[in-house]
């Protein structure tokens, strides 16, 4: 293993480290026992099988908005617009869910096909005027995230319901959730969605390692005017970035409404499912492998810490703390390269 790969693996390995290390640090100065603060976040996230059943469905939108940020992040695009993708891919989901009568082995498809869809046009559009006019496609992934919310909150009361805050539940041919899955997990709201995002990682990798696409996806990423020069076309491959990643958000808005709750409701504010993702990405180091790691990670973080307060005190709040400072670090890396360097120089 070269010693760059070395590194590569060891700065959210560290960070992870130094992240939990401040957060025990937080604990003990705020007058709580950290060990039991952990063994709270541990007994929540592995206590029994339905802790772990939750923990495996909270990991499952985390994977694929990381899948989605990592996407485009390696053509150099930061799609910051996931959060709209996994609405918009809610929506659609969910529409097809009610309004198609078919049996589940053409309709469960065609509703996941249908988030992918919404979610990769939701990705298209910023990647078009990215390509074409310039524009830049933080600027239009924000605004986009907002059209995302206030439109599908008027298509929930104004069609799929008559002026309702929620919709019926979708009907159990469209529907990712399983009885048996939740009976083994002690009726947690674990679903075969899992299954998707593991395949969605393996497609990824597969996309970006192992075909020519990939190679110019990356190429675009590293260098646009050798890239151009090479003979490849640019502008396809920026658009065609950003519908990807917009279709693994899409994806992540089905797994939700699909399977998590089975319906979708006005929403008063983001999900967060979208900037979280772009956390995972970059703790993942935007590769797929490292992207299901973090995501899993995110997941026992996330319900993990709705155990802490009541079984040792300490406010859930504290795992969003250890969240900020695991990116901290990593968005630090320079300085653990430093000192890992400097330490290896000493060595010798």
């Amino acid at each position: 293993m070269t010693s760059n790969k070395k590194f590569h693996l060891l700065v959210p390995i560290i960070s992870v480290f130094l992240g939990l290390l401040f957060g025990a640090i937080i604990m003990l100065f705020s007058g709580y026992n950290p060990i039991e603060g952990y063994a709270a976040l541990w007994q929540g996230s592995f206590g029994d099988l339905y802790f772990f059943g939750e923990t495996l469905r909270k990991v499952t939108p985390y994977i694929l908005t990381g899948l989605a940020v990592a996407f485009a992040y390696r053509s150099s695009l930061f799609n910051i617009g996931a959060e709209g993708q996994v609405i918009v891919g809610w929506l659609a989901a969910i529409w097809v869910g009610l309004s198609v009568d078919a049996p589940m082995y053409i309709h469960l498809p065609l509703a996941i096909i249908a988030a992918a869809v919404a979610g990769g046009i939701w990705g298209f559009i910023p990647g078009l005027l990215k390509a074409k006019l310039g524009v830049h496609e933080v600027i239009v992934t924000i605004m986009m995230n907002y059209i995302a919310l206030y439109c599908t909150n008027e298509i929930i009361r104004s069609i799929l319901t008559d002026n309702a805050e929620i919709t019926e539940p979708i009907p159990e041919s469209a529907s990712l959730a399983s009885a048996w899955l939740q009976n083994i997990t002690y009726f947690s709201r674990l679903h075969y969605g899992i299954l998707i995002a593991l395949f969605a990682a393996l497609v990824m990798w597969f996309i970006i390692d192992r075909t020519t696409i990939g190679y110019e996806l990356k190429s675009v990423g590293f260098n646009q005017h050798a890239s151009k020069y090479a003979g490849m076309n640019v502008s396809k491959n920026i658009i065609l970035s950003m519908a990807i990643s917009g279709a693994f958000a899409g994806l992540a808005g089905a797994m939700e409404g699909l399977g998590t709750y089975g319906t979708i409701s006005v929403m008063s504010g983001f999900t967060n499912l979208g900037f979280d993702g772009i956390a995972v990405a970059l703790l993942g180091a935007n590769s797929a492998v490292g992207v299901v790691l973090a995501a899993f990670l995110f997941g026992v973080l996330k319900v993990g810490a709705v155990n802490m307060p009541t079984v040792a005190g300490v406010p859930s709040e504290l795992a969003d703390i250890i969240i900020a400072l695991i990116i901290f670090f990593v968005a630090s890396s320079y300085l653990i390269r430093w000192l890992l360097l400097r330490f290896k120089k000493e060595g010798k």
